[in-house]
């Protein structure tokens, strides 16, 4: 039985689609909505853990990303 992991999946418009990436492992993957570049993202994530050794998967993991907001003075 398989577990399930979050992970950080951040999804910015590129052109006339969508780049969605996984800064824990730099893993990227591409759509053209939100929802088919989240689940290419899926993929993605899914086929690198599955394939990669357990040496890759350690030494591209970058477990310390925050995503937060700032403020900042405008006018």
């Amino acid at each position: 039985m398989s577990t399930l992991r979050r992970f950080t999946a951040v999804i910015e418009r590129e052109g006339n689609g969508y780049v969605a990436s996984c800064p824990e492992f730099d893993v990227a993957s591409q759509g053209d909505t939100v929802e088919e570049a989240r689940s290419n993202l899926t993929e993605a994530l899914t086929l690198f853990l599955e394939t990669a050794d357990a040496s890759e998967i350690d030494r591209r993991f970058q477990p310390g990303v925050f995503i937060t907001q700032v403020e900042v003075p405008v006018g």
